[in-house]
């Protein structure tokens, strides 16, 4: 098991297949999108740990929560599990913003992605989460 993965599922399959699976499955600009997305945790984290959740939401760890990434039919949407605790200054977050914990980004078809910013965001959350133990 590398570092992506937490745990099997029943079936044997590890939360980075898992993920695979359902990039694949989209077919379509979400799972393209989603791709792209997990290849920016990865490279903003080497460190992080890849499970699947709640019947199918690819979710992102190191040190706790840090980021889902879940697919909606005009949507791919990023939830950082303490966002509302980071500063955005490059205003990433655009929904769920009246929450007291969580904050997250909604990427509609063709939407641009700041990577700079994004990756920015990403290590601020593991950092936040690092620092609570």
């Amino acid at each position: 098991m590398t570092a992506r993965d937490a745990a099997e599922s029943a079936d044997g399959k590890t939360p980075s297949q898992l993920i695979d699976e359902r990039i694949a499955a989209l077919g379509d600009w979400r799972g393209a999108l989603l791709a792209r997305l997990r290849a920016i945790i990865h490279r903003a984290e080497p460190e992080i740990v890849e499970e699947w959740k709640w019947r199918g939401v690819p979710v992102w760890y190191r040190h706790g929560m840090v980021v889902t990434g879940e697919t909606y039919k005009a949507a791919v949407k990023m939830t950082f599990a303490k966002g509302a605790a980071l500063d955005d200054p490059s205003g990433l977050f655009n929904a769920s913003l009246d929450g007291n914990v969580r904050r997250a980004i909604d990427f509609d078809e063709g939407a641009e992605i700041d990577e700079a910013a994004l990756t920015a965001l990403i290590r601020a959350a593991v950092a936040l989460n690092a620092s609570r133990g």
